[in-house]
């Protein structure tokens, strides 16, 4: 879903990890603070501080997303990829350039300033990357809360699919979460906001496969228009959108589909759902879907559905779990 920003990376072994709904939280439902602050509507306080960020940088959607799903995929959408420590989540090589955790404090904050100790770091994830997603014309979709922060948070929990694994492998990585390889296309359509550091996709440049040449499915065009943004002697580890459609780059729509049928997918994953046979007549249909924004958004609620089994809390800081009294 990619700045540094936007959903990828590394694969390694899940530990603690069951997704159902967790004993300890209550049922996921919408609509589940109203009545709990009062008068104040917490969704609408998470929007305006969401809103006033978007106006200053477009590119906190795509963080968001990327945010939510690396959150989600791990021990579930339970906050711990926000916990601080020396071998927590945000320590993982995948997590490094994760961004956005301001804007959740900033939300927090906000909460918490007319309603403590009520909303949960997890529900905020996701509902300030819903609200993210609309402000990018990604439609809005409802989301459902009601989840509790985790205690758990380990930097070898972290496996997520890589830019370079297979349909196959990426596949199998969704479905030990219980979801399909229709939701998995669907949620890469996040990358159509996303962006990628040359270092994962410079192979595809120069020696794909230890070959000495590109990626024979890459557009020679698209090839020569990135290798000066991405040269093999570069120092510095630069970025480029995973939309190469420069009027669409910050827009949440299906214009990353578009791309890949043009051989103009960056990442090797994005490049093979075109051609791969489970995934190719779905990216065909959304390529000129009018219906896109619904199915993204009803992906985006089943990601945000895994849960733990695990014990949680709500977090009266995002950044560390609560002391005991």
């Amino acid at each position: 879903m990619s700045s540094g920003g936007r959903l990828a990376l590394a694969l390694s072994v899940v530990v603690l990890l069951a997704f159902t709904a967790p004993c300890s939280a209550a049922t996921l439902q919408a609509g589940f603070y109203k009545g709990k602050c009062g008068l104040v509507d917490v969704e609408s306080v998470v929007a305006t501080v969401v809103a006033a960020q978007f106006a200053r940088d477009r590119s906190i959607v795509a963080a968001l997303l990327r945010m939510q799903f690396h959150d989600c995929f791990v021990n579930g959408c339970d906050a711990s990829i926000l916990l601080d420590g020396s071998s927590s989540e945000k320590t993982a090589g995948p997590n490094l350039s994760v961004r956005g955790y301001d804007l959740i404090d900033a939300v927090k904050a906000a909460v918490e300033a007319i309603c403590p100790g009520v909303v949960s770091c997890a529900d905020i994830i996701v509902m300030a990357t819903r609200d993210a997603v609309a402000l990018a014309k990604g439609g809005r979709y409802g989301v459902q809360t009601g989840r509790l922060d985790g205690k758990v948070s380990l930097a070898r929990n972290v496996n997520l699919p890589g830019p370079s694994i297979t349909v196959s492998q990426a596949a199998s990585a969704f479905a030990q979460k219980g979801l399909t390889i229709s939701d998995m296309v669907l949620l890469l359509g996040g990358h159509t906001v996303g962006i990628a550091h040359c270092s994962l996709f410079q192979d595809r440049l120069y020696d794909f496969n230890g070959l000495g040449k590109p990626d024979p499915t890459m557009d020679p065009k698209l090839v020569a228009a990135l290798r000066p943004r991405c040269p093999q002697s570069a120092t510095l580890d630069n970025t480029v959108d995973l939309d190469q459609n420069p009027t669409s780059a910050l827009v949440v729509d299906s214009s990353y589909y578009k791309q890949v049928l043009a051989r103009r997918g960056v990442l090797q994953i994005d490049q093979e759902l075109a051609s791969d046979r489970r995934s190719k007549s779905l990216v065909a249909t959304l390529a000129n879907a009018t219906d896109f924004s619904a199915r993204f958004g009803r992906a985006m609620v089943k990601l945000g559905a895994l849960q733990s089994r695990l014990p949680g809390e709500i977090r009266r800081s995002c950044r560390a779990l609560n002391k005991r009294r």
